[in-house]
């Protein structure tokens, strides 16, 4: 699918996976809106790349959602939506200060799941009301952000595992459902990346993690989930599938 002359979606869009798929996407000539929290837009100040628009609203709530997708639409036919803004929960279900807090659970399903749910139904609307692009009559691709810890999470991670997995679950059903449409639907389940979020563990942290993964022994960079974001797009085959982008990582229990 070219998307050059159209337009993206892009959540988490002012650091990390988010940062990098934005940049990507406008580097194949999309008109890119990036949505994040007012924070994130704020710390980012004018580093957007050319081609990106950073817009400030939150993927659970609707009206933000939706405003980013009519920005999005109003630049060019939205033809791709991509799902990175997420939050990592780590609290066991019994702890040394009690059970797991429900509050925190709720908090991550919202982020995870309901940010993705919000953007896969607003801009999946968006997407069915333009013209196909090629005789199959596509019309986009939504692409959503997994983990692998929906497939074998560890001690810690029961809140974040059942977000991600969720995700996971969403995606042939969703992909079933939008194929008259000519929409598709994929997902990234990627193991440990590179990004803010891990810019504040120990360097012997950082380095027992790359000792996990089999090959590459290191970090997976955010600009090699968005070459498979961009992937996605060129492969119009691809469909209701979820990838692991891992290194062939398989998280043990701790």
């Amino acid at each position: 699918m070219d998307i050059s002359g159209a337009s993206a979606l892009v959540t988490g869009a002012a650091s990390g996976l988010g940062a990098a798929t934005a940049a990507a996407l406008a580097a194949r000539g999309a008109h890119v809106v990036g949505l994040d929290l007012p924070g994130a837009v704020e710390r980012a100040g004018g580093a957007a790349p050319s081609g990106v628009v950073l817009v400030a609203g939150d993927v659970t709530a609707e009206a933000d959602v939706r405003r980013a997708v009519e920005a999005a639409s109003a630049r060019g036919p939205l033809r791709v939506a991509v799902s990175c803004a997420g939050i990592a929960t780590g609290a066991r279900l019994l702890g040394r200060e009690g059970p797991h807090d429900q509050g925190a659970f709720e908090r991550t399903i919202a982020v995870n799941v309901l940010g993705s749910f919000q953007v896969l139904r607003l801009a999946a609307e968006a997407i069915a009301a333009t013209e196909p692009v090629d005789a199959d009559g596509q019309r986009g691709l939504v692409v959503q952000t997994a983990s692998v810890a929906a497939f074998d999470g560890q001690i810690g991670q029961v809140a974040y595992s059942a977000s991600k997995g969720a995700v996971a679950a969403m995606t042939l059903p969703a992909a079933r459902e939008l194929a008259r449409h000519g929409i598709r639907v994929m997902t990234i389940a990627p193991g440990v990346v590179d990004t803010p979020m891990m810019a504040g563990l120990g360097d012997d942290v950082r380095a027992g993690l790359e000792a996990t993964v089999p090959f590459p022994a290191r970090l997976a960079r955010p600009e090699e989930f968005a070459a498979l974001v961009g992937m996605l797009v060129e492969h119009d085959y691809l469909n209701g599938e979820t990838i692991r982008m891992d290194g062939s990582l398989r998280m043990p229990p701790r």
